[in-house]
């Protein structure tokens, strides 16, 4: 006689597997969602609230009172398709303001190093559009970094010149 797990226990085969939603976190005391992100070197820091007007705007905070939009920041097209993508995913992209403090890495370490900062802000502000964000592969951290250089060697990889005679 042969039993299927089906059988056994027929409320598992017919439940799709979901997730349950997070809480949702309240924002600090002056109304700031926070969230990290890391590419590389390029470490980002996110502030994301909801806008007053309802005209958000997405600036980089360069100095301690100076700020630049994020047109003006990223020069290249691809860099600001990846800032404004979770939020037009989510699609509050204009019903918030969000400030990015970014350092190291470069222009394209720095944009995806946003993009997975104002992810997880997101994910504070609003827990539904996880799924969302996580499909579309915004909320996981691309962990590949720049291999060390090894001792006696000019690169990581690279060898000198090896002489037979």
């Amino acid at each position: 006689m042969t039993t299927l797990a089906s059988e056994l226990n027929p409320t598992k085969s017919q439940e799709p597997q979901t997730r349950p939603l997070r809480e949702a976190v309240p924002p600090d005391a002056q109304g700031w969602w926070w969230g990290t992100g890391r590419r590389k070197t390029a470490v980002a820091r996110c502030r994301l609230r909801v806008a007053k007007e309802g005209e958000g705007t997405v600036l980089v905070q360069t100095a301690n009172k100076k700020n630049k939009p994020i047109d003006v920041y990223f020069s290249e097209e691809r860099d600001r398709v990846d800032v404004y993508a979770p939020l037009k995913l989510a699609g509050i992209e204009g019903n918030v303001d969000v400030v990015l403090r970014i350092s190291g890495g470069g222009f394209m370490g720095q944009a995806q190093a946003a993009r997975l900062a104002i992810s997880r802000a997101l994910l504070g502000y609003d827990p539904t559009v996880e799924a969302a964000l996580r499909d579309a592969g915004f909320l996981t951290r691309d962990a590949r970094e720049v291999e060390r250089k090894k001792y006696g060697q000019p690169g990581a990889r690279r060898r000198f010149q090896f002489s037979k005679r």
